[in-house]
């Protein structure tokens, strides 16, 4: 909340969207390994626009006109799960928040990656606290109306953010795997309205409902 209250806004987006640019490289390596040959191409031309004509990273030009490449976070993890290994135990870890045994293993392998491949500075534990840190707290704000709302109108918070978070994991795995499943019914009854969050991101976003048209006063619905 200290980082929320002390960043003004544009500067926490611009951190979220290098962190975004950093992970890049996991996305693509990810999605050929999973064989989704356009996801990969569209993590690389994502992070060769916003590595330069996004400074850094700072600004997501990659999501814009005309290029319109939105952002699709993948992993080791869904990775795993997409060549059929289970999530096994659920755990809640300190700075990482819920997680399984497959996701940490999947999460371990993610932020090895770049540092193992390109070597100094990303090797250096300055960078990897540095980041970690800061994807943290990134993270954190993302999800604090979603916590707000768990605590407010779920008795047992734990358990339904635990039965939540293995739900949209095994949505996402499905989804990754072009196999049907009926998250809705997956849910815990008291998040099962509302936004979701999607904690693997390898599911694109359900779209918006449109707008209901405005009525006009002067005209009297039929019955």
């Amino acid at each position: 909340m200290g980082y929320a209250k002390a960043a003004p806004k544009p500067v926490r987006q611009g951190i979220h969207n290098a962190l975004n640019n950093l992970s890049e490289p996991i996305n693509f390596a990810n999605a050929l390994l999973q064989f989704k040959i356009g996801k990969a191409f569209r993590a690389l031309g994502r992070f060769g626009i916003n590595s330069t004509i996004g400074v850094v990273g700072l600004v997501d030009v990659a999501r814009r006109k005309p290029f319109n490449l939105r952002y699709e976070r993948n992993g080791f993890a869904n990775t795993l799960g997409f060549y059929g290994i289970g999530a096994g135990p659920y755990m809640y870890l300190p700075l990482i928040g819920p997680t399984s045994a497959r996701d940490l293993v999947g999460r371990v392998l993610d932020l090895s990656l770049v540092p193992g491949v390109a070597g100094k500075p990303f090797s250096s534990p300055a960078y990897a606290v540095g980041t970690g840190v800061a994807r943290s707290l990134d993270d954190r704000v993302e999800l604090d109306d979603f916590l707000r709302r768990l605590k407010s109108e779920c008795t047992n918070p734990y358990a339904a953010e635990r039965d939540y978070y293995l739900a949209v994991r095994e949505a996402e795995i499905a989804s990754l795997r072009k196999r049907p499943f009926d998250l809705d019914s997956r849910l815990p009854a008291c998040l099962a309205e509302g936004p979701r969050v999607r904690v693997g991101q390898a599911v694109p976003p359900p779209p918006e409902a449109p707008a209901a048209p405005a009525q006009d006063p002067a005209v009297t619905p039929q019955m």
